[in-house]
């Protein structure tokens, strides 16, 4: 998956500071880790974050949201998120909700 480093930086800098965060190398892209479970990522233009699917509805109603499709088939409970919509105070929200409201309560790998 490519990405976009300048898209790579607002990620780190929306995250710094934030305990239990690793950043990880994968599929040709940059995902972070909250205590080993994924997160969020960057890839081309636009942000993934990992929202669970109890909150994907709340997560789509918000601007510039979309499901996440790689394959033809979206992937329950993971959204995009157009760059164009997603200022740092924006990208912040991001992180708590997916943060806060779900990654953050998976157990620790």
């Amino acid at each position: 998956m490519p990405y976009d480093p300048h898209l790579a930086d607002q990620m780190r800098a929306a995250l710094h500071g934030r305990a239990g965060i690793v950043e990880k190398k994968m599929f040709g892209g940059y995902c972070w880790m909250l205590h080993g479970n994924m997160l969020c990522g960057v890839e081309v233009g636009r942000f993934m974050f990992r929202v669970g699917k109890e909150l994907e509805a709340t997560a789509l109603a918000r601007p510039g949201a979309r499901p996440m499709d790689i394959t033809g088939r979206p992937m329950k409970g993971f959204v995009w998120v157009n760059a164009d919509d997603a200022s740092r105070d924006v990208l912040v929200g991001w992180i708590d909700l997916a943060a806060v409201s779900y990654v953050g309560v998976l157990p620790a790998k």
